[in-house]
């Protein structure tokens, strides 16, 4: 009797799932017949085409989203609860795909299923300055460097770029994309020009600095743009992650006090190319070298540099955004290591001790 009764609870507890799941499929079905205007319905008449790339591992949601965001459909939940319904769901791959406003969302659904892998990508390493960036994406994705130069110097200021990401307002119309574009691998499609790039670094950099990023550089009295480039001069001076925020935490005493930011890495933007090292980073800093006429120089000049020297990482920025609370006032690359650790120091003769012991010459990081 036990048994039976045991299998009759297990019987209604299986066809109460199975009622639940028909409800659920027929409240889908319902629902998807109700919009069948809205998705005969394109976002827009704009045949353009617009490529646009799935990530691995982007969810249904997030990529409806990205669609939407992007003017391609009009309903993000649309869209999702009709590959849902059609099973197209699971069809949808990593990829690119070439889409435009005027597809359905059927269109655009189908399409989906058929991923045109891209076949480029581009590295972008942390601390690379503009210059080294144009270089770096000619090789490896045959960008035209001058295209791109000219857009990320003075370019981006004219262009639909300044529309689409609202943080570009806080950069001087005779500034640069310095430091604004996020360092990291990116999938192009074939023949890419310097804008799909662009659009790329700048929708990174969008993600990378969040509202607590942003909340971390007012809370130390920096903008956005100060805060971006206090976090480059962090970049291109620390190594070691660890030493990252204790390193933001001693440039922001200097701030705070009205020293001179005396930041090496400055000076060394200021250098430009070094055609007798093949760099744009010179290795060693003299004290002649702290003469360089220029406002990046910060030894001459109060306050942070006019702007970003470099494209600082996820880790440089989390540092400016979150500095260490330290005494230390000044530190130098210790030249009894090799690893890129640093000296530091509370006080100017701490400090010097620290430089002779190291023959009287400021090694800089690579």
């Amino acid at each position: 009797m036990r048994h039976r009764t045991f299998f009759i609870l297990v019987s209604l507890f299986v066809t109460l799932l199975f009622l639940g799941c028909s409800l659920e499929s027929t409240y889908l079905g319902l629902y998807i017949e109700s919009q069948s205007e809205a998705l005969d319905q394109p976002a827009s008449d704009d045949t353009t085409p617009v490529t646009f790339i799935i990530e691995p591992g982007q969810s249904i949601e997030a990529i409806a989203n990205r669609l939407q965001r992007e003017g391609l459909i009009t309903d993000a939940e649309l869209f999702r609860r009709y590959v849902q319904y059609k099973g197209l769901d699971a069809g949808i791959q990593a990829g690119s795909y070439t889409l435009n406003a005027a597809m359905t969302i059927p269109e655009i659904a189908r399409t989906l299923q058929n991923a045109a892998a891209p076949d480029i990508q581009v590295t972008i390493p942390e601390g690379k300055r503009l210059e080294e960036v144009a270089v770096l994406v000619a090789a490896d994705a045959g960008i035209d460097p001058q295209a791109f130069l000219q857009l990320v110097q003075t370019g981006w200021a004219q262009s639909d770029l300044v529309t689409r990401f609202d943080f570009l307002a806080q950069i001087p119309v005779t500034g640069t994309l310095e430091g604004f574009l996020f360092p990291d691998t990116y999938r192009l499609p074939q023949s890419p020009t310097a804008n799909d790039l662009v659009e790329r670094m700048l929708e990174n950099f969008a993600r990378q600095v969040t509202p607590e990023i942003q909340q971390g550089f007012a809370d130390r009295g920096l903008s956005l743009f100060e805060g971006v480039t206090l976090a480059s001069i962090v970049e291109r001076e620390a190594v070691l992650d660890a030493e990252r925020p204790v390193i933001a935490g001693v440039y922001l005493n200097r701030l705070r006090d009205g020293w001179p930011l005396a930041a090496c890495p400055t000076v060394q933007y200021a250098l430009g190319y070094r055609p007798d090292e093949g760099t744009w980073w010179k290795r060693v800093i003299y004290f002649v070298d702290l003469e360089v006429a220029s406002p990046y120089n910060t030894y001459r000049t109060l306050g942070l540099p006019p702007g970003p020297i470099a494209s600082p990482g996820a880790a440089a920025i989390q540092a400016a955004a979150f500095p260490a609370e330290t005494p230390y006032y000044f530190f130098m690359v210790d030249c009894n290591k090799n690893d890129g650790s640093h000296l530091f120091a509370e006080t100017e003769a701490e400090h010097l001790a620290h430089f002779e012991m190291c023959g009287g010459a400021y090694t800089t990081n690579p």
